[in-house]
């Protein structure tokens, strides 16, 4: 890849600077496409939201981009090295730290934590919030179907489906929040939690970062009013984010 290096060592490529085109003033939202499966229904969902969407790892497609969707399905170790392949994880961090809206779904979701623990083996995650994740404690895995959801309080991407149903696929969750970093002119964190075995974290709300382990693109109605939220708030910067970017 040619480009510009920068001082932490990512290489961005020289039109990084261009912002996808976008018909009829629709957000533009790149899903990364690092070799994760089942991204087309994430694609058509989006475009169902109201997004105008582009499938790339392209930098001046995931800089730029009004909003970034990180799919994953698969493996915690498998993920972060296809992530890494093409310069995800600095891409991810570059978006989040610029306070530049992320959506991360599934194991998207788990490897913005600081480690995962699949047959054993402890694989190094992205590190964005503290914990682990780790093998449900239940009689049957995967926890797959729908699931209720415990929404807190001032949630934004849960408006309107609240009391709704989400649809899971996995074996692996984090089981514990332990959150104590406080930014000056940052809401808290949001944390959505559901229960298969033990509780779990099914979402998080954290400015411009935004995880869900459950499939919106998946569960119907709900997960598209969901995708519908997000969307929507691309067309003008949350509050949270304003203050991320300007720390």
């Amino acid at each position: 890849m040619s480009g510009q290096v920068l001082k932490d060592g990512a290489v961005i490529d020289a039109k990084a600077s261009v912002k996808p085109e976008s018909p009829e003033g629709k957000p533009t939202v790149t899903v990364l496409d690092y070799g994760s499966g089942n991204v087309r229904s994430a694609v058509r969902a989006l475009e169902r939201a109201g997004a105008h969407v582009v499938l790339s790892s392209k930098p001046e497609d995931v800089l730029n981009a009004d909003g970034l969707v990180v799919p994953g399905v698969g493996a915690f170790e498998t993920v972060m090295k296809e992530l890494k392949s093409v310069d995800g994880i600095r891409m991810i961090g570059r978006r989040v730290a610029g306070g530049r809206p992320v959506l991360a779904i599934c194991v998207g979701l788990q490897v913005l934590f600081e480690a995962g623990v699949e047959h054993g083996t402890e694989s190094e995650g992205m590190a964005e919030w503290p914990g682990k994740v780790e093998l449900l404690p239940a009689p049957v895995v995967p926890h797959m179907g729908w699931n209720t959801v415990d929404v807190p309080e001032g949630s934004r991407l849960f408006a309107g489906v609240e009391q709704e149903r989400f649809y899971f696929v996995h074996s692996y969750g984090v089981q514990e929040w332990n959150f104590d970093v406080v930014q000056p002119r940052m809401a808290p964190p949001l944390v959505t939690w559901s229960e298969h075995g033990a509780r779990f974290i099914a979402a998080v709300e954290n400015g411009p970062l935004c995880a869900t382990q459950f499939h919106p693109e998946k569960s119907g109605d709900a997960g598209a009013r969901l995708l519908r939220n997000w969307v929507d708030g691309l067309r003008k910067p949350a509050p949270e984010a304003s203050a991320s970017g300007a720390a």
